[in-house]
């Protein structure tokens, strides 16, 4: 079929010919500079993108799950609602990037470049953002869960409040952050977890053990948070 990849902008043809599909298209011409590139809703799963020029690109809805972005330009590019599963983006520039509801499960951002990014509502559950910069990334309403985010900048990050904990429990993973924790997919004020873990735990069939054991992580944040507040 006839592809046409044109830029977003200014509506110049960045690749055009007979290909299988957009990927195709791509991966046959990989060093094509794709600068600007209109790539909305294009299934680029699993594609090899590592060092792609795609600054200023429009990746919005692109499919791009398992996809090799290492060392990639993203820098302004639009990926609203793109999904980015287990995508390496290690050491990628996504500085000012707009990933609003972007899906960023066990994604690789180890080092990536999110300053100023715009991940409001995005999904990076158990995402590795070791060393990533996330200084003045906007943040409100991500969902962090699992997430690894040793030695990350969050200065000035939106909607943000340090600590930011993570325990691995013998029935759920615990998440702190922003005066809540979620355990499981149970997610409370930390206040509601300190007067009712033991109902919650019961009535989500945690033995007594359990509720010992998630009781005293609830207690040993709520304490440390006291502490961080004097």
């Amino acid at each position: 079929m006839n592809i046409e990849i044109k830029n977003r902008f200014t509506g110049q043809i960045i690749l055009s010919g007979e290909y299988e599909s957009v990927k195709d298209a791509i991966l046959k011409n990989s060093n094509a500079n794709l600068r600007g590139a209109d790539l909305c809703n294009a299934n680029l799963r699993g594609a090899d993108l590592c060092g792609a020029n795609l600054r200023g690109a429009d990746l919005c809805g692109a499919n791009l799950c398992d996809a090799n972005l290492r060392d990639a330009n993203l820098c302004d590019a639009n990926l609203r609602g793109a999904n980015l599963r287990d995508a390496n983006l290690c050491d990628a520039n996504l500085c000012d990037a707009n990933l609003y509801g972007a899906d960023l499960r066990d994604a690789n951002l180890r080092d990536a470049n999110l300053r100023d990014a715009n991940l409001c509502d995005a999904n990076l559950r158990g995402a590795d953002l070791c060393g990533a910069d996330l200084s003045n990334a906007d943040l409100s309403g991500a969902d962090l869960s699992g997430a690894d985010l040793s030695g990350a900048n969050l200065y000035g990050a939106g909607n943000i409040e340090l600590p930011i904990i993570s325990l691995s429990g013998s029935a759920h993973s615990l998440f702190y952050i922003n005066g809540k924790i979620k355990i499981g997919c149970k997610e409370h004020r930390l206040l509601e977890w300190v007067e009712n873990y033991e109902k919650i735990g019961k009535e989500n069939d945690y033995t007594e053990s359990q509720i010992k054991e998630y009781g005293g992580y609830i207690m040993m944040i709520n304490n440390m948070i006291k502490e961080t507040t004097k």
